[in-house]
């Protein structure tokens, strides 16, 4: 069995192109949901969008790139240019997306340029190519001329050629098949203690650029001179420290350089939310930085998203609580109001600190440590049985169409995050409601503040050995 805390190796692939040719509409197709607003104007994309899919067993994440606001052609291809190069240097594949009715433009010229002298894999999507007779219509010879190599007509809109586009980039790429999830097995084992996660603890500093990030980081490094080493990091940015605290090493990446890299980055914000996707990947804990003066809005319910989206253990740490303190805030009144804007995040820990005095910073550290003890922590299962049995006896599931839905058995599947599958007779029948339910009678149970995971399957009936008829 593979390690249950080992960080799913996720290829970054950039779509990148002029506006209006559909990046947009074929991000939302690859990434299998309507996750980006989809209109027919230049420009709509304010924001980089970023999403995680899986494509036959293996793991990627796709990000759509945009923000541009073109005043003049001249303006138009040097923005182009500048996301084009913010996507290449974090992407482990670019996809250039073409209009394949309107063929080769200037700027489709400008960008691929720029691409070829970036040595990632470079793949042309020839978009809008609706059917068989638009792909015989349209000038194809001249996309590739590009000199990327096979070229792909897709039609974004009616997922025509999409498939075959991913599945190039995949083989390109030679990324592994993933092994299926604990929860989704055949037969799901219980966990052993030999595949208990072990070791250090990885713990991501992440951030909207300007809640302080910098300023808490080198607090956190630099109290008590505790470093020991510094390593590099897996993207260009981000500073992976080794760190030990009160005899635990937590292995910190620092997210706070992101905005450094030149001026271009420091003028795009959703810069950090890319970065921080590759970070959040690698950890176990997320120390997500929010400004107490400005907390809860978009940006921090992005990335507070993402860590809820990947599962990871997290510590909300309120920075420049002594500015606040100064206005009048208190701790309570500000855990209530940012829980009720961000509810999916309400079993986190807060913390309240300042970077700037140094306050209540190695708490974060502290927290963390008690974070993964749950997060890597193994239940017993008659405990888990037992806590069960009393969930049924206090509040039964609702009734299936007037049939009793009963929960036979519970065991742990996987760890970080703790996984468990509920063996039921309907499992269908258990709603959302009841779900929450169980789950916060077993945060409560054992204390939980870490993401878990509940699965309810239906259990098999096991066949019985035919009987002897007596002659």
């Amino acid at each position: 069995m593979s390690a249950p805390n080992a960080p799913v190796p996720r290829a970054l692939v950039a779509l990148v192109g002029r506006p209006n040719v559909g990046k947009s509409t074929l991000f939302n197709r690859i990434a299998g949901r309507r996750a980006a607003i989809v209109e027919d104007v230049p420009g709509v994309t304010r924001d980089r969008n970023y999403a995680d899919f899986l494509f036959e067993g293996r793991a990627l994440s796709v990000v759509d790139t945009g923000g541009f606001e073109p005043e003049s052609r001249d303006r138009l291809i040097a923005q182009v240019r500048q996301q084009a190069q913010l996507a290449v240097e974090e992407a482990s594949a670019v996809v250039l997306v073409v209009d394949g009715r309107e063929g080769l433009s200037p700027v489709d010229s400008s960008v691929a340029d720029l691409l070829r002298r970036a040595g990632k894999p470079l793949f042309v999507a020839v978009n809008k190519v609706d059917t068989a007779r638009t792909e015989e219509e349209i000038p194809l010879a001249e996309f590739f001329r590009l000199g990327f190599g096979e070229v792909h007509t897709v039609s974004a809109e009616h997922g025509r050629g999409v498939g075959e586009l991913v599945e190039a980039i995949v083989a390109k790429l030679a990324l592994p098949e993933l092994p299926p999830p604990p929860e989704d097995a055949e037969e799901p084992e219980e966990v052993s203690e030999s595949d208990r996660p072990k070791g250090d603890i990885r713990l991501a500093i992440v951030g909207r650029p300007n809640v302080g990030k910098s300023t808490f980081v080198n607090a956190l490094l630099g109290t008590e001179r505790f470093v020991v080493s510094d390593v590099p990091g897996t993207t260009r940015d981000a500073i992976d420290s080794l760190v030990e605290h009160r005899g635990q090493r937590f292995v910190v990446t620092d997210t706070a350089g992101i905005r450094r890299k030149s001026a271009i980055a420091q003028s795009v914000e959703a810069y950090s939310v890319v970065r921080a996707m590759k970070a959040i990947d690698r950890a176990e804990v997320v120390a997500c930085l929010l400004d107490a003066t400005e907390a809860g809005v978009e940006q921090d319910a992005r990335l507070l998203g993402l860590v809820a989206e990947k599962a990871k253990a997290l510590v909300i740490v309120v920075n420049k609580w002594d500015v606040a303190e100064r206005e009048g805030a208190t701790q309570d009144w500000y855990r209530k109001e940012l829980y009720k804007r961000l509810p999916f995040v309400s079993f986190a820990p807060m913390l309240f600190v300042s970077a700037k005095e140094g306050r209540g910073v190695t708490r974060v550290l502290e927290r963390a440590a008690r974070l993964v003890e749950q997060y890597r922590a193994r239940f017993p299962t008659p405990a888990l049985n037992e806590l069960l049995e009393t969930i049924q006896e206090e509040h039964p599931a609702p009734l299936a169409k007037g049939h009793p839905v009963k929960l036979y058995y519970v065991a742990q599947v996987a760890y970080a995050p703790p996984t468990f599958v509920i063996q039921c007779n309907r499992p269908e029948a258990i709603g959302e409601p009841y779900r929450r339910f169980v789950e916060n009678r077993f945060r409560d149970a054992f204390g939980l503040e870490v993401p878990m995971r509940l699965v309810f399957r239906e259990r098999k009936r096991r066949s019985r050995p035919p009987s002897k008829r007596r002659g």
